[in-house]
This record gives C-alpha cells, structure tokens and sequence, in this order.
C-alpha cells in the first residue's frame, strides 16, 4: 500500500503564495489520478484539483486560474502551486487517490489572513 503524505501549509497573507506537496512512499504510478482536496472549518471536503497518471488536469472553478496542479513520477511527489490565495481558501488541505477511496491522511493546514 502506497501512503501519502501531505506538508507545505502555513499561515499567509491574502494574495500570497504557497507550494504544497504530496510525497508518495512507495511508487505514485499505482494511482491512475490524484487529487487534492480540502475541507474548511464547518464545511465538507471539496475536491479542488486532480491530475491524471499521464498528467492530464482538472480544477474546481475556485481553483481555476490560481492553482496549478502538478506532478514528478520519479520524485513520486505531487504538487499544488497556490497563487492569489484569499482568506476563503484557508482550509486543511489532503491529497488523495481520486476518486477517494475512504482513506485520508493527516492533511496540512492552510491559513490565509485578510
């Protein structure tokens, strides 16, 4: 079983940037995509972006011409680039096989100030 593992969250100005990463122990390739997702305090998980195995992308309209969702099959990482944030993208941010099975892990936290 591949795990995944989320980190690059933190607490940052609106119309600020941050680089999320999902690191793969084992080999990412299993996945046919992956996705971020997030969950805000209150709010049920969203889907926010996936990427396909060959690399091809989908974005919520939130996310849409701010984020940017990408891949490194040798590192086994996937990434999420987050521009512009604004105070309503604070959240806990998962990656995850997509679709999601049930299975999350721990997530990282994404805090945006006004």
């Amino acid at each position: 079983q591949v795990q995944l593992v989320e980190s690059g969250g933190g607490l940052v100005q609106a119309g600020g940037s941050l680089r999320l990463t999902c690191a793969a122990y084992g080999n990412i390739n299993i996945f046919v995509a992956i996705a971020w997702y997030r969950q805000a305090p209150g709010k049920q998980r969203e889907l926010v972006a996936t990427i396909t195995r060959g690399g091809s992308t989908t974005y919520a309209d939130s996310a849409k011409d701010r984020f940017t969702i990408s891949r490194d099959n040798i590192q086994n990482t996937v990434y999420l680039q987050m521009n512009s944030l604004r105070p309503e993208d604070t959240a806990v941010y998962y990656c995850s096989e997509y679709p999601n099975l049930g299975s999350w892990g721990q997530g990282t936290q994404v805090s945006i100030s006004s």
